[in-house]
C-alpha cells in the first residue's frame, strides 16, 4: 500500500507540487511575494527566460516558418480572445450582473478584454507537446493586439481618463521576457542543438518547475494584498464562480472549435491553451492606468487575480494529460 502510494505520488508529482505550493504561499505569502525574501517574481522572470532561450534551441527555423503559417491557429486564437471572450460577457452580464457589485461587473468585463498571457501559454503548450512556435506567434500577437483591443472594448462598457502604456513600452517588455532569449537561443542553436537533444528531459522539467513558480508566486500576491480579508465572502465566492464559469466555458468551446475545425492535436493545444489564457502581469498595471481613480478597483481586478490563478491550476492539470497522451503511429 505505501509503495503503491509512492509510486503514485511520485507519478503525479506535478499536481502534487501544485498543491504543495498553494499551502506554502496560504501559510507563508511574504516569501514568495514580488519583492519577498525569495525574489519569486525575479526568479520567474529568469526561469521564463531560460524557458525561452531552450525553446530557442530547440525550434528550427522551418519550425518558426511552419508556427507563423498556420494562419487558421492564428485566426483561432486571436478570436477566442477577442471575439468570444467578449461576446461570452456579453451574454452572461444580464442574468449575472444584478446578483453582483457594479465594480465586480466590471471587473468580469476588464478580463474579457485582456489579451493571451505569453510565457504560461508558451510554457504549458511545451509541457503538453503542443506547436510550440505557433503558441509563440500568437501569444506575443496577442499582447501587441491587446494595446488598441482592450482599451475599446472596456469603453464599450465605461468612460475612463488616462492615456495607455505606450506601443514602444510593450514591444519592449515582450522583447526582454521572450524575443531576446529566443533569439539567442537560435543563435547558439548550431553549438548547443546537440546537447538540447540529449537533455531535454531537463527542458521538460524546468517547463514543470517554472509553471510550480508561477503557481506560488501568484497565490502569494492574492494571500499577501489581502484579498482573503479585504472583501466579503460572497464577493469573494461570486468572483471565483464567475471565473471558473468562464473558464471552463471558454476550454469546452475552444476544444469543440478546433476539432471541428480539424486541428492536429499539436495545433489544438496550442489553440486551447492561448485562447483561453489572459494576463495577469500586464492586467494589473493596466487596470491602474484604466480605472485609475475608480472607488472599486479593488474589486475590478479581482476576478483577473482569480482567473489567473485558476487557468494556471486548471491547464498545469490538462497540460500534463495531453503530453502523457500516447501518439498515433504515422502510416
Amino acid at each position: 500500500m505505501g509503495r503503491r502510494l509512492l509510486g503514485r505520488l511520485h507519478k503525479d508529482w506535478f499536481l502534487v507540487g501544485m498543491l504543495g505550493a498553494v499551502a506554502l504561499a496560504s501559510l507563508y505569502p511574504d516569501l514568495g511575494k514580488s519583492g519577498g525574501v525569495l525574489r519569486a517574481d525575479l526568479v520567474t522572470d529568469w526561469g521564463i527566460a531560460l524557458v525561452f532561450f531552450l525553446h530557442g534551441l530547440g525550434l528550427s527555423m522551418a519550425n518558426l516558418r511552419d508556427g507563423v503559417m498556420r494562419w487558421k491557429v492564428h485566426v483561432a486564437v486571436q478570436c477566442l480572445t477577442y471575439v468570444f471572450f467578449p461576446l461570452l460577457w456579453f451574454a452572461l452580464r444580464g442574468v449575472v450582473s444584478p446578483w453582483m457589485p457594479t465594480g465586480l461587473a466590471l471587473g468580469f468585463c476588464y478580463l474579457c478584454a485582456l489579451p493571451s498571457t505569453v510565457s504560461s501559454s508558451v510554457a504549458m503548450t511545451g509541457l503538453a507537446r503542443g506547436n510550440v512556435p505557433a503558441a509563440i506567434f500568437n501569444a506575443t500577437l496577442s499582447g501587441l493586439l491587446g494595446i488598441v483591443f482592450t482599451p475599446l472594448l472596456v469603453a464599450l462598457f465605461v468612460s475612463t481618463g488616462g492615456h495607455w502604456i505606450s506601443l514602444g513600452e510593450a514591444i519592449l517588455g515582450i522583447a526582454k521576457l521572450l524575443l531576446l532569449p529566443l533569439v539567442l537561443g537560435q543563435v547558439l542553436r548550431p553549438l548547443l542543438h546537440a546537447w538540447h537533444l540529449c537533455h531535454k528531459h531537463f527542458t521538460n522539467l524546468l517547463d514543470r518547475w517554472v509553471i510550480l513558480l508561477l503557481v506560488y508566486n501568484a497565490f502569494c500576491e492574492s494571500v499577501a494584498s489581502g484579498l482573503w480579508r479585504n472583501n466579503g465572502l460572497g464577493v469573494i465566492a461570486l468572483a471565483l464562480v464567475g471565473a471558473g464559469l468562464i473558464l471552463g466555458l471558454v476550454l469546452l468551446f475552444s476544444t469543440w472549435l478546433t476539432r471541428r475545425l480539424g486541428f492536429s492535436k499539436e495545433d489544438e493545444i496550442a489553440t486551447v491553451f492561448c485562447g483561453s489564457k489572459k494576463t495577469l502581469a500586464s492586467g494589473i498595471p493596466m487596470a491602474k492606468v484604466l480605472f485609475g481613480a475608480h472607488p472599486a478597483l479593488g474589486l475590478i481586478v479581482l476576478p483577473i487575480m482569480f482567473y489567473h490563478q485558476l487557468q494556471l491550476f486548471i491547464c498545469s492539470i490538462l497540460a500534463n494529460r495531453y503530453g502523457a497522451r500516447q501518439d498515433k503511429p504515422k502510416a
